[in-house]
């Protein structure tokens, strides 16, 4: 079983490279269109879990049911429910908080949903990363420095997620923007040393038969 689970390992490392690239140049595309705050919030969408696709979705509606953290766009800027409730024939403000984190509050359907497909790989990104990790297990009797840098590998994902939230909420910082991107760099660099690690053992296995 170790034997099948360092060669799901090796693959799924693969794959993962493969996905962080990915989402690099998903990245450099955001940045080429201007789509960095499609989303305005993170880690939904205008409080979707997936994006709404024109303008109007997210103007105020009578007699519908709205959901806690789901966004509207009123008199130009964004306010979130505070739970969710049925509205009634009139906008009642109590039910909503504006959302002051910043002052962004434009819908452009292309932006959005170049935004969202960004987040969609970085996402498949993060999940692929867990599964090597998993594999990564088989190797701790042998290659513990292999398990150590795929544990370090998750840890730098979910610091990089935090990233994100934090170039949302500035409003694309160039600092932090540039700050998120080294970082990739780093996930980079990390899983291509992983690889390297896996083919030395390999090479060793060989040998030593």
């Amino acid at each position: 079983m170790n034997n099948i689970n360092k060669k799901y390992f090796k693959f799924s490392l693969i794959i993962t490279i493969i996905l962080i690239y990915l989402v690099i140049a998903a990245g450099a595309f955001v940045r080429m269109t201007g789509s960095g705050m499609g989303c305005p919030d993170w880690p939904k969408c205008f409080g979707y879990l997936v994006p709404p696709t024109k303008k109007s979705d997210l103007f105020w509606k009578k007699e519908y049911q709205y959901t806690k953290k789901q966004m509207i766009i009123y008199k130009d800027k964004l306010f979130y429910a505070n739970e969710d409730f049925m509205s009634k024939n009139n906008i009642n403000l109590n039910n909503w908080t504006e959302y002051k984190v910043h002052d962004y509050s434009t819908f452009d359907v292309k932006h959005t949903w170049i935004e969202f497909l960004n987040r969609l790989l970085g996402a498949l990104a993060g999940l692929s990363t867990l599964i090597t990790f998993i594999f990564s297990l088989s190797f701790w009797k042998t290659k513990r420095k292999i398990v150590i840098f795929s544990f370090v590998s998750i840890l730098f994902i979910l610091f990089q997620a935090w990233l994100g939230k934090t170039v949302v909420d500035s409003n694309l910082q160039p600092v932090k923007i540039s700050i998120h991107m080294m970082m990739a760099l780093v996930i980079v660099f990390i899983l291509i040393y992983l690889l390297y690690l896996v083919r030395v053992f390999e090479k060793n296995e060989r040998e030593f038969k």
